[in-house]
């Protein structure tokens, strides 16, 4: 009986072992996958978030002031 307890300990530490190892592998393919995405994205000149949404304020703010000349544009002809 006191083999038998033997071979399931060595059993069970063998699969802790495996599943130690598989999940070292998984963790290092996510990096290894962040990484490469890291670097293609970086290659195709894409724009963060930040500087979208302060080109978007920018054009917004064009906008609007662009809307108030027209606007006294407008009134200075009708005058006229």
């Amino acid at each position: 009986m006191q083999s038998r307890n033997k071979i399931m300990d060595d059993i069970s530490q063998l699969m802790t072992n495996a599943m130690g190892v598989a999940q070292g592998a998984k963790d290092e393919a996510e990096t290894a996958m962040k990484s490469l995405m890291d670097r293609w994205l970086a290659d195709r000149d894409f724009v963060t978030r930040e500087e979208f949404d302060a080109v978007r304020a920018m054009a917004q703010k064009a906008r609007e002031e662009n809307e108030a000349l027209k606007a006294r544009l407008d009134a200075l002809e009708t005058k006229g």
